[in-house]
Formats: C-alpha cells, sequence, structure tokens
C-alpha cells in the first residue's frame, strides 16, 4: 500500500512512523500534549503565584521609611544650626576687652560646634536605615528597629520629666502645659511608628524574601 509523497502535508502517513513535514512533532502515548512550541514560563513582576515577581514592600514599612527620612534630615539640620550658632557666637565675642570672658566664649563656641557635629553624624543612622529599607536584609531591620527603640525611650522619658516639672505651676494653668507636651508627644508617635512598622510578622517576611 503507497502512502503518497513524503512531503506531500495531507498524504496519508504511516502508523508510528516520523511526521510528515509541517506538523509538529506528537507526544507519545500517555504523555501529555505540549502544544506546537513549548517556553518556559516568565515571571510576572508584581503578579502573585509567578516565581522570581518581587514582594511588595508592607505599609508599615513604608511609614517607617518616610519617618526614618523625616527624622534623619531634621536631625541634620539642627546640627547644622548648633555648628553656625557656634561660630556666630565667637565672633561675636572675639573682641571682646575681657580675656576671661573671650576665652569663656571661645570655649563654650568649640562645645556649640563639637555638639553640631555629633548630632550630624548621628541623623546619618536614620538616613542610611531609610535609604537601605528597599533592599537591605534583616540587619536593616534590626537597626531600625533600634533607632525607634531609642527615639520612643527618650520621647517616653521628655514625657515624664515634662509632666513632673510642670505640674508643680499650678498658676500657669493648663495651656502652657499641653503646648509643652505636644513634641514629646509627637516625637513618642514617631518612634512607636518605626518599632511597630519594622517588628512585625509582615516585616519579617518581607526583609526574609529572596533576593533575584
Amino acid at each position: 500500500m503507497s502512502f503518497g509523497d513524503p512531503n506531500n502535508p495531507y498524504a496519508q502517513q504511516p502508523q508510528g512512523g516520523q511526521p510528515a513535514y509541517g506538523y509538529p512533532p506528537q507526544a507519545p502515548q500517555g504523555i501529555p500534549a505540549q502544544g506546537g512550541y513549548a517556553y518556559p514560563q516568565q515571571a510576572y513582576p508584581g503578579v502573585p503565584g509567578y516565581p522570581g515577581s518581587p514582594m511588595p514592600m508592607p505599609g508599615g514599612v513604608k511609614g517607617a521609611r518616610v519617618i526614618l527620612w523625616i527624622l534623619g534630615i531634621l536631625q541634620a539640620l539642627g546640627g547644622v544650626v548648633v555648628i553656625i550658632l557656634g561660630a556666630v557666637f565667637a565672633s561675636e565675642f572675639t573682641d571682646s576687652s575681657s580675656s576671661s570672658s573671650s576665652d569663656a566664649a571661645a570655649a563654650l563656641s568649640v562645645g556649640f560646634v563639637i555638639a553640631g557635629v555629633v548630632v550630624v553624624g548621628f541623623s546619618l543612622w536614620p538616613i542610611l536605615t531609610a535609604a537601605k529599607l528597599g533592599k537591605g536584609r534583616g540587619g536593616v531591620r534590626v537597626s531600625g528597629i533600634i533607632y525607634g527603640s531609642l527615639q520612643t525611650f527618650f520621647a517616653a522619658a521628655s514625657l515624664i520629666i515634662n509632666i513632673v516639672t510642670l505640674n508643680g505651676l499650678h498658676e500657669s494653668g493648663g495651656a502652657p502645659l499641653l503646648i509643652a507636651l505636644i513634641p514629646a508627644l509627637i516625637s513618642l508617635g514617631l518612634g512607636l511608628w518605626i518599632l511597630f512598622g519594622l517588628a512585625n510578622s509582615a516585616a519579617g517576611e518581607y526583609f526574609r524574601r529572596p533576593q533575584y
């Protein structure tokens, strides 16, 4: 029995033989067909369920990152202001006729400058932590948690000191007390946000994510 031209795609093909030209290879019996052409599965960024898709940053981590940026920049600006005040203070008392007052002013201005440099250096901690939260690992998270804990501790201590100090000033009324407590309350809230934003389980899963 003749099967015709082997190059004719419409010709009858023998059972078990090679497929005719123009037809995709057939899968053996018992194995599901893969279609005409099989391509590897691609990763779609941001789509859950696909391998290699980046994990989105949780909202708590985003909030902590913004707060770290803000606190770091404010601390850096505050340090620069302290340095400038020290320089201005030194220049004002340099021409003093009294040598003792001039020496005291010089020592005080040096203290201002050193304190400003320390504040500027300390501001690099939250700035660098915030800059590395997007691609950092667990060490960056621990750094942010420690900073948030210190922020919360000092804010709570300042709040307690202000309350104890101002409670004795009954004649001042409640308005000055409230105004004095507002900065400490804001600082306490920011520290707690950093602490809880980086210490929860969602943040832990985010910082344990695989890196591609």
